[in-house]
């Protein structure tokens, strides 16, 4: 019984320094709301990790292409319209200020093959590892601490990555009044 308990006890010192390892690999640093809604393009920590993110994944020979990053409520009102009021398909659920797109913590994104297509295919493995090149990308990304719209319940975002560092839309919202 105590050898059951102690290896029971060791398992877990165990997985709580892999988990202390992981959390430490690429930690975020503190972000204020105020900070963020100052901004009109790409957080700097976002910019840097997304810019690692394509680099890593360069030497896996995958090639991601990021689509679309930080949008203005009115970029993201015209995407919200598209299929409602508007012409094409419906891309969007989020209304300007509430994406974090329009905060500069989002970015999409696509994969090219190497024909040079842009593909959202996520059984594609150009690298021929036997891994889906679209998993490997994703999980690439969340290592460096984004979060991924496949993840999400309900309503799934596959080419969505995000870095909120713990704010919440209307925490940013907030600030964004209080700024103006």
């Amino acid at each position: 019984m105590k050898r059951h308990v102690l290896l029971l006890i060791t398992g877990l010192l165990l997985i709580l320094v892999v988990l202390g390892w992981n959390s430490r690999q690429n930690p975020l640093p503190e972000v204020e709301a105020s900070e963020v809604v100052e901004q009109n393009s790409l957080h700097p920590v976002v910019e840097e990790r997304k810019n690692e993110w394509i680099q890593r994944a360069e030497q896996q020979g995958i090639d991601v292409v990021v689509t679309d990053e930080y949008r203005s409520v009115e970029e993201q009102d015209a995407l919200y319209a598209q299929g409602r009021t508007t012409q094409g398909e419906i891309v969007t659920r989020a209304r300007g200020g509430e994406s974090y797109h329009n905060y500069g913590l989002a970015v999409d994104f696509a994969l090219r093959t190497p024909d040079g297509e842009l593909v959202w295919d996520m059984e594609r493995d150009d690298n021929g590892n036997g891994e889906a090149d679209w998993t490997e990308a994703v999980e690439i990304a969340k290592e460096l601490g984004f979060s991924w719209g496949g993840d999400w319940p309900g309503f799934k975002d596959y080419p969505h990555l995000e870095m909120t560092f713990g704010l919440s839309l209307e925490e940013l919202r907030a600030a964004e009044q209080q700024n103006t």
